[in-house]
């Protein structure tokens, strides 16, 4: 019963990722929800880095969803335990920024902290 909660919630995090990423493409003032301040979104430089972490938001969900598929749970927990670090590096950089602290525990370490559970349930 925990594993298959925990793999709906991977599932749930993959799909996240991928919807997160998708609409900081098309949409880059959504970045702003991010928690770094005064984010500058119709700056040209800047809306290219935001394409780097929206393609890198997109992929590791297709990541997850893949290793979801086509691997154990054991494997799936491995793999979300590593990606992890995504966003508590994103929370240190919010912190860094001086972002919001809703921002950097509310959303990014909100995340770390369900992925932590999640792989943990995956693992054992």
């Amino acid at each position: 019963m925990l594993t298959t909660i925990a793999v709906v919630l991977a599932a749930l995090i993959g799909a996240g990722c991928v919807l997160m990423g998708a609409y900081i493409l098309w949409t880059p003032r959504a970045a702003a929800g991010f928690g770094i301040p005064d984010t500058p979104t119709e700056d040209r430089a800047f809306r290219a880095w935001l394409s780097v972490k929206a393609v890198r938001d997109l992929v590791s969900g297709v990541l997850i969803i893949i290793v979801l598929v086509a691997a154990t749970p054991q494997v799936l927990g491995a793999v979300l335990l590593a990606a992890t670090a995504i966003p508590v590096g994103d929370a240190l950089i919010v912190l860094r920024s001086n972002g919001p602290r809703s921002a950097v525990y509310g959303v990014h370490g909100a995340t770390a902290a369900v992925m932590l559970a999640t792989s943990v349930l995956l693992l054992r």
